[in-house]
């Protein structure tokens, strides 16, 4: 009889169990959601909304004052995707990511590297690898366009030069490569430098007591070790090069280089849309533009996925 009483208990309690787990449940995201209500208003007011209003504007010939906008259906998408401008400068801006991403990549790990291993003054040199990151993209490309000045530049008294970094378009790309570089690897630095201090050390004592060299404990331990970090660098480096817009317009002056060498996407839709005052239009470049970057990203997941799964 106790035995059966027992039986019967048991599952009663785990029910009991169960309902109390869902009834705190229930009450956590009730309580949690008046922390995240002000967050989700935000994001609703200031990025939902305008992408709702962009995606809809696509399929007008609304102007700037957005009075007397009338539906046109897919015809800003069928000149969008027939404009000559339009794949000009997604080619510059593929070209600068192309440019900018392998070089950065590799630079934030040597310097992440060399902060790591180096013994004296190691905070003066983290310092100085990561503070240009910290400075608005503005006074970056400003300080970058008066040192390739041809006239009172630094760069060209120092090395003795006189290369037209900024007139001519085999050069103009170039200079905002290296201005981004300057300007931006701290953050990937910043990454590395993490992930270098958490690799165990118990990894390299183990290795050197096998006889490992430095180039073969790099090979075999650190990089495999920073295969995700890696991953995750090159992916947000992608996506923020995609997107490269305040250093190209600062340094060429507002305007789209020489022969409009350096004018990107994210300038071109800003030209048709606060220039040629064409707001359809310039919404519907910004929703392929958008469409391409959610490519590239879940792109990005789906090879992560795929690894993670070959690896188990």
């Amino acid at each position: 009889m106790a035995t059966s009483a027992h039986t019967i208990a048991a599952p009663a309690r785990a029910t009991t169990a169960a309902g109390s787990t869902t009834l705190r449940r229930k009450q956590g995201f009730q309580h949690g959601g008046w922390f995240v209500a002000p967050f989700l208003l935000l994001f609703a007011v200031f990025v939902i909304w305008p992408l709702l209003r962009g995606v809809y504007l696509s399929f007008t010939d609304a102007n700037i004052t957005g009075e007397g906008a009338s539906f046109v259906g897919l015809d800003n998408y069928r000149e969008a995707l027939n404009d000559p401008l339009v794949w000009d400068s997604l080619g510059h801006s593929a070209y600068f990511t192309l440019l900018v991403v392998p070089c950065i990549t590799v630079l934030a790990f040597l310097l992440a590297m060399l902060a790591h291993h180096i013994e004296r003054g190691k905070w003066l040199w983290r310092l100085c690898f990561f503070a240009p990151f910290l400075l608005p993209s503005t006074v970056a490309a400003n300080l970058w366009q008066w040192l390739f000045n041809p006239g009172t530049g630094m760069i060209d008294h120092v090395f003795g030069l006189q290369t037209p970094w900024l007139t001519d378009k085999s050069y103009a790309m170039l200079a905002i490569v290296i201005t981004t570089l300057w300007w931006t690897v701290g953050f990937s630095f910043l990454l590395y430098l993490a992930a270098l201090q958490g690799i165990p050390d118990h990894l390299y004592e183990a290795a050197r007591l096998d006889g490992a060299n430095a180039w073969h404990r790099m090979v075999h331990i650190t990089l495999p070790m920073l295969r995700n970090i890696t991953g995750l660098v090159i992916a947000l480096q992608v996506l923020a090069s995609l997107q490269i817009f305040d250093q190209a317009v600062v340094m060429m002056d507002f305007l789209p280089g020489p022969e409009g060498s350096t004018r990107t996407f994210v300038q071109y839709t800003l030209e048709e849309g606060f220039t040629s005052y064409r707001v359809g239009y310039a919404s519907a470049i910004s929703v392929i533009f958008f469409v391409i970057i959610a490519a590239v990203a879940l792109a990005r997941m789906w090879l992560l996925r795929n690894r993670e799964e070959s690896a188990r």
